[in-house]
C-alpha cells in the first residue's frame, strides 16, 4: 500500500465502505460454482480495493454510465476509480 492508502486505513474506514464489501461478499456467496457473481452497483469511486473484495464483480459509476469491473488480486490497494474512466481519451 502507498502512503495515502495506509493513512486512510489508519484513520478508520467509514461504514459505507463496509456496506459495499458486505454486498460484494453476499453476491459471491449466492452464486453457483464456476459462475461469475452478480454485479453490485456503486458510486464509491474512492473506495480502496481490499483482499475481501477479490473475485467479485462491481459496476462503478463514471458520472454518465456504469462500468463493469471484475476485481482481481492485482487491484488490491488501488482505488476503484482507476478501473473506471470518467472521460473519453482524446484521439
Amino acid at each position: 500500500l502507498c502512503a495515502r492508502q495506509k493513512r486512510r486505513f489508519k484513520r478508520g474506514i467509514h461504514q459505507k465502505y463496509d456496506r459495499l464489501v458486505k454486498k460484494l461478499k453476499t453476491s459471491v456467496k449466492n452464486t453457483a460454482q464456476g459462475e461469475k457473481p452478480k454485479a453490485v452497483k456503486t458510486h464509491l469511486r474512492n473506495c480502496i480495493v481490499m483482499p475481501e473484495m477479490v473475485g467479485s464483480v462491481c459496476e462503478i459509476y463514471s458520472g454518465k454510465y456504469w462500468n463493469n469491473v471484475e476485481i482481481k488480486s492485482d487491484m488490491i490497494g488501488h482505488y476503484l476509480a482507476e478501473f473506471s474512466m470518467s472521460y473519453k481519451p482524446i484521439r
